[in-house]
């Protein structure tokens, strides 16, 4: 139940092959790739081609990519550009992307039923044993981020419209509940302690790095395509 960053360690038949469509010779066989990939060091610095990037951005049709990958390369280049280079960080941040663009992985689930507004995550804080009061810190921290950093238009609309909460309540939910996740002995655990700390220390640069990353998605004519439409998953 808790996300962890794993776009980097599950690559699918369809991405090598749209790595190797990209870099073309330089990039060898599909086996030389898949070895490559297997390093973390040559691994890392694949991902990070520019290339790649680019052919993201300016393919105008349905991408069979998986939607770890896509997110992954997306979320490392706009991270990079705010001066967060962790890559451990833009791991889980596409991780977070990659599950919330489904819905049915995007609700907290509290003994068995689903929990879908703050409110109510706040109220099950109360009563949550260790194990689930992790989760729902967590579950409260990315939904924040996602929220605030894919929708932030929305956010504002609601807020002047109707006086709901805007972007600050949201950037302080998310880093009060990543800063008390950051604590705990299963974030340790998951190694996730310190992807928590810098999301509660820097989740405003984090959320803004977002909302340039969907900005730079609705200038290439995606403002109304729900995020799992962007790409066809790999099968």
């Amino acid at each position: 139940m808790v996300i962890r960053p794993n776009c980097r360690v599950q690559f699918t038949a369809e991405d090598i092959d749209f790595i190797l469509s990209v870099l073309g010779p330089k990039a060898g066989s599909a086996e030389t790739i898949v070895q490559l990939l297997g390093d973390e060091e040559t691994r890392d610095l694949i991902l990070d081609d520019e290339s790649l990037l680019r052919a993201v951005l300016e393919h105008r049709n349905c991408l069979r990519i998986s939607t770890h990958f896509y997110f992954y390369i997306l979320v490392r280049h706009s991270l990079r550009r705010s001066d967060l280079k962790e890559r451990p960080l833009a791991d889980y941040v596409a991780s977070v992307l990659a599950e919330f663009s489904q819905m049915e992985r995007a609700r907290c689930v509290v003994k068995g039923q689903p929990v879908d507004y703050f409110f109510e995550m706040l109220a099950a804080l109360q009563t949550a044993d260790d194990t689930t009061g992790f989760y729902i810190r967590a579950h409260i921290g990315n939904q924040s981020l996602f929220l605030s950093g894919v929708f932030p238009d929305r956010i504002r609309f609601r807020a002047e419209r109707t006086g709901a909460p805007g972007l600050p309540y949201y950037e302080g939910l998310g880093r009060t509940n990543y800063r008390a996740a950051s604590d705990h002995r299963l974030a340790r655990k998951y190694d996730l302690d310190g992807i928590f700390n810098t999301l509660a220390e820097r989740f405003q640069e984090t959320r803004l790095a977002l909302n340039d990353l969907r900005d730079r998605l609705v200038s290439l004519g995606d403002l109304d395509v729900p995020m799992e439409h962007l790409i066809k998953p790999a099968s």
